[in-house]
């Protein structure tokens, strides 16, 4: 073996690194989701990829969110359950709620800003999903599109724009 070849990773340490990193965002929103919530100013920003194996949520947030989307959980939010490997969670899309359920492996960025804390993960996208038949957003009649409909629920943020290119 020459002096700078790499040994071959056997162990796959990278991907148990990541397995364990979800770990500490399941244990977040196990403690969230119990009867305390969020303690004092912590709030999450949870980012994942939409078209990931197991992402369940309905057709029109998949539609309208065809790669990834941000969720955030601070004020609004119901239902939220940790489970081993997901986890669900109830938000007000255009004033309804919708619920989402997303498996640790989809996200791929968990953001803590009361406290600067951050993981990224490495997620691979999975084939084109055929969508369900069911209710498609309808637009309001007095001319605006759904963008422009003011609701108070929580907001899905777009990180692109801060993303280095």
């Amino acid at each position: 073996m020459a002096k700078d070849d790499k040994p071959e990773d056997l162990m796959d340490y990278e991907s148990l690194q990541q397995d364990a990193l979800r770990g500490v965002v399941r244990g977040a929103l196990a403690r969230v989701a119990g009867p305390r919530g969020l303690p004092g100013e912590h709030h999450f920003y949870i980012s994942f990829r939409t078209d990931a194996e197991g992402v369940e949520a309905p057709d029109e947030i998949l539609e309208r969110f065809p790669e990834e989307m941000t969720i955030v959980l601070q004020n609004q939010f119901w239902d939220l359950a940790a489970a081993d490997d997901r986890f669900s969670v109830t938000l007000q899309f255009g004033g309804q709620p919708k619920s989402l359920s997303i498996p640790y492996r989809a996200v791929t960025r968990f953001y803590d800003p009361s406290v600067q804390y951050l993981l990224q993960f490495v997620v691979e996208p999975a084939p084109p999903r055929v969508p369900k038949t069911g209710p498609k957003l309808v637009k309001p009649k007095d001319g605006r599109s759904g963008d422009d409909v003011a609701d108070d629920g929580p907001k899905i943020v777009s990180l692109d724009q801060f993303r280095k290119k």
